[in-house]
């Protein structure tokens, strides 16, 4: 996207018009810097690293920029589906979520302005939620006591 087309294009997400910030780079930031953390987190980096062989990292975080684009700047790129993957995860469970959330809401807090940051959480949160739904109703638990987690309950 050039420049050019970056101030032509207007993005609007929950009625909301899209920072002019919000960009590639950013979004590769975020990416990078969120899963840098999460290689490296007690909690998490057993779980992910287990699933994901070292020379599978970088074609894993070009498809997370990929997801994270089509997300927030609507490009389109990614096809995939991130659910099934997940649904594989022995033992993945709230705390892992709540970990996540944590470690992503301090990324986006270090790397973006406010209102992006909120922008980018508000999809975590969602994607949380959602895949915990799925997790659950996958292992044949009732789902209707799944609460969202929550950014003030973190």
């Amino acid at each position: 996207m050039t420049e050019d087309t970056k101030r032509e294009t207007t993005i609007v997400i929950d009625g909301r018009v899209l920072p002019g910030q919000l960009d590639e780079q950013m979004i590769r930031d975020v990416v990078h810097g969120f899963y840098a953390e999460i290689r490296s987190d007690a909690l998490l980096a057993p779980l992910f690293n287990k699933a994901i062989a070292p020379h599978d990292w970088p074609p894993h975080l070009t498809k997370m920029c990929d997801f994270w684009s089509s997300l927030m700047l609507r490009t389109g790129r990614y096809d995939g589906r991130p659910l099934p993957p997940h649904l594989t995860l022995p033992g993945l469970g709230e705390q892992h979520f709540r970990r996540w959330l944590s470690l992503f809401r301090a990324t986006v807090n270090n790397l973006c302005p406010p209102e992006i940051a909120a922008l980018f959480m508000e999809r975590a949160l969602r994607i949380a939620h959602s895949f915990r739904l799925a997790l659950a109703h996958n292992r044949g638990e009732c789902t209707l006591t799944i609460e969202p987690i929550t950014a003030e309950s973190l």
